[in-house]
């Protein structure tokens, strides 16, 4: 295979879709059942991991062996490492306040505006941000330098979705520290190194693409564009520090800390 199968890749897109659209429904159907919605945050990294398999699976006999496995194992790895942090971190626990926010204003039936305004719209982002995972299966290159240079931006995200993940779980499971805000190990040089973390690997896993030729990047560009944007400006950094303004020590913490590419604090 020497040039990328565009056909194959556009019927690809449908089944992408396809994927995503049944892992958020069935989501919908258990949050339904539970009555709490909190449980789509799981299903994200579940759509991901599946839209791999699934790309996988289509894309034999199309791109380059060697791309489509690793594309696979790091998009797998990193879609089922979040969605046991969040199975874990959210166990026993009631709805999210950022999802009971967003129910408060429906009118009508409040599960039928929650499948409209998240299962539905992160279906649709899972299609879209996994562009990179669907292009580089039909990438016919064999891997050289630049996929190598994006599994190592991915191992630095997931090191710091991970490292940071534990860090914070540890630092909230004492009770000395109840109310304080946490400034430690990753969390001295960023505010968010999950968020640092999920952005590196999406960036990450589009050098992998582009890696594969040119039509990989032009169709994949857009994904680590919005994640980015989603990250920084959208539901991610802007919505937490929202929640987290007025608490003690917050200000401080936010003068000497970096809000997002990790940097050594501020002194004074």
């Amino acid at each position: 295979m020497t040039a990328f199968t565009w056909d194959a890749f556009s019927a690809n897109l449908g089944w992408a879709a396809a994927t995503s659209l049944a892992v958020m429904l069935g989501t919908f159907a258990i949050a339904w059942n539970l009555g709490v919605h909190r449980v789509v945050d799981i299903a994200w990294g579940v759509a991901f991991a599946a839209v791999g398999v699934m790309t996988f699976g289509l894309s034999g006999g199309q791109g380059d062996p060697a791309r489509r496995v690793l594309v696979t194992v790091l998009t797998v790895v990193w879609g089922l490492r979040l969605a046991v942090h969040i199975a874990r971190r959210g166990g026993g626990h009631g709805e999210d306040p950022r999802y009971e926010a967003m129910l408060a204003r429906a009118r009508g039936n409040r599960n039928l505006y929650a499948l409209r305004m998240i299962y539905l719209l992160q279906g649709a982002l899972v299609w879209l941000v996994s562009l990179p995972v669907q292009a580089a299966q039909y990438a016919p290159r064999p891997l050289s330098a630049l996929a190598f240079a994006g599994s190592a931006v991915w191992v630095v995200g997931l090191s710091f979705e991970t490292v940071g993940d534990a860090q914070l779980a540890r630092f909230k499971a004492n009770p000395a520290n109840r109310g304080r805000i946490m400034d430690q190990g990753l969390w001295r040089l960023t505010r968010h190194p999950n968020y640092f973390g999920d952005f590196c690997v999406w960036w990450g896993l589009f050098l992998v693409g582009c890696d594969g030729g040119w039509q990989a990047a032009v169709v994949s560009v857009v994904s680590p564009l919005v994640m980015s944007g989603l990250l920084i400006s959208g539901s991610g950094k802007r919505l937490l520090e929202r929640h987290m303004a007025g608490r003690p020590g917050w200000d401080a913490y936010v003068a000497r800390t970096s809000g997002f590419f990790p940097r050594p604090p501020r002194r004074g």
